[in-house]
């Protein structure tokens, strides 16, 4: 059984018995069609769909989809995570982080965030330049910037606090 939210609003829980489906205890056969690695027809209910994959992440369980052109947010929790979110122990999962360090000497080409941004864990926070490569420095956590100690041109040193959060 799979705990689905979409965009953030709509709740669905969905169970799989070979062709069929349970979504929300009723009873579903859509008939589902993979055209490429990213790419599903979906008949369902005498409608098509045209779906696509457009991200997944495995280890967060979410992804983007689009379907006929829209695109839709998913988030699923399987009996484990509703398991630890009954004991109160999915906050344990994410990290707590008060700042971002420089990794390495560079200089920093382009800031994405500013002071009171809220990110999510893995949006990009700065692009370093360190030894003629750009590195893309994502949030370690979902945070809200609290003080951006950087601008575009400015030369760090590693270790030093580039972000508080």
């Amino acid at each position: 059984m799979l705990k689905i939210k979409i965009n953030d609003r709509f709740d669905h829980d969905i169970e799989r018995k070979k062709d069929k489906f349970l979504v929300n205890e009723r009873e579903e056969t859509p008939d589902i069609r993979q055209l490429d690695g990213t790419l599903f027809h979906i008949i369902h209910n005498l409608r098509s769909y045209n779906t696509e994959v457009v991200s997944f992440d495995k280890e967060l369980k979410t992804a983007e989809i689009k379907v006929n052109g829209n695109i839709y947010s998913v988030v699923a929790k399987d009996q484990y995570d509703l398991l630890l979110d009954k004991l109160g122990m999915s906050a344990l999962n994410s990290a707590k982080v008060s700042e971002v360090k420089a990794p390495m000497p560079g200089m920093v080409l382009r800031v994405f965030v500013s002071e009171g941004s809220q990110v999510q864990k893995g949006e990009n926070l700065f692009v370093l330049e360190a030894m003629k490569m750009e590195n893309i420095i994502k949030s370690p956590a979902d945070v809200t910037v609290k003080t951006l100690k950087i601008k575009p041109g400015d030369k760090v040193e590693k270790g030093q606090v580039l972000i508080v959060f």
